[in-house]
């Protein structure tokens, strides 16, 4: 795996000495972090459930090797809103979410600083002991996932195209599917089938995400097709989302709306369909703002 002096830790592969400048993705050779805290909303496996849940150990990383336009973390994606730190300093924060109680480490859009998460994930050792997830994009490439391997018990990458137009048009990454499929397949082989704690909490596997876009609902229905044909289906837990919330004004004019109950309906009865039974579901009220943390350098 290449390092930051010839970047190539994500499929854009831009080849920029982020020693000396700073890359596309807002990286340069010290971690940038908007918000290390326990966190509440993700899937009851990974936060746990009810008033005595753990929550998990998040970890927000600031820019993104992706920017999709309407990403919700807009702040830290797109604006890299955060705070460099040493690979010694994140290698506490780790720790101290864990002594908070964290039920695992949750790292949110990292993959332009492996080689510091690695470094740090070294320095603490035996010390943590959590598993670690891996919050993707998807948009990956095969070495950088196994990179990871025997330091990243659970991925959770997102799955969000299937068309080559629709993610160069939403993302500028006509090569999305192709990188995104390729690096999940790879993620499955190297964690393994779900497995769960006594508490219901995911040990390690993958829980491979998609976001139902407005307007964009036949995507989604390719997408299960390729997921029910393809992958293992003991292999992964799917989680259908409904949280998107336009931020900001879009030139996509399907994108300036919430997504309606009609489209998530259409979409989960073809998961159902296809025999896609270990599928995570929302309410529609988990399209709101308040479901964003702060990015306020909590815990940074």
């Amino acid at each position: 795996m290449t390092g930051y002096k010839d970047c190539k830790l994500c499929p854009r592969g831009c080849g920029i000495d982020r020693t000396q400048h700073i890359g596309p993705c807002g990286g340069g050779s010290l971690p940038r972090l908007a918000r290390a805290a326990l966190h509440y909303w993700e899937e009851p496996c990974i936060s746990g459930e009810g008033k005595d849940a753990p929550g998990s150990g998040t970890v927000f990383f600031s820019g993104c090797t992706l920017r999709c336009c309407f990403c919700q973390n807009y702040e830290i994606s797109a604006q890299n809103l955060g705070r460099e730190v040493s690979e010694e300093r994140l290698g506490e924060i780790f720790l101290q979410l864990q002594s908070q109680g964290a039920a695992n480490l949750n790292l949110v859009t990292g993959t332009q600083y492996i080689p510091s998460i690695l470094r740090a994930l070294e320095i603490t050792g035996d010390r943590l002991r959590i598993p670690v997830v891996w919050n993707c994009g998807g948009y990956e490439t095969v070495e950088s996932i196994e990179a990871l391997a025997g330091k990243v018990q659970i991925f959770m990458p997102d799955l969000k195209y299937y068309d080559c137009a629709l993610s160069a048009r939403l993302s500028r990454a006509p090569d999305y599917f192709d990188r995104a499929s390729r690096a999940i397949l790879r993620m499955i082989e190297l964690a393994g089938p779900p497995v769960f704690d006594p508490r219901g909490l995911l040990r390690s596997g993958v829980i491979l995400r998609h976001l139902v876009l407005p307007g964009h609902r036949e995507d989604s229905l390719r997408l299960l097709d390729w997921i029910a044909s393809t992958l293992p289906r003991d292999g992964f837990l799917l989680s259908l989302m409904s949280q998107y919330t336009p931020y900001r004004k879009l030139p996509y004019p399907e994108l300036n709306r919430r997504l309606s109950s009609f489209e998530y309906n259409k979409v989960i009865d073809h998961a159902l369909d296809l025999g896609l039974t270990r599928t995570y579901t929302q309410q529609r009220t988990a399209a709101k703002e308040e479901y964003t943390p702060p990015f306020d350098l909590t815990g940074v």
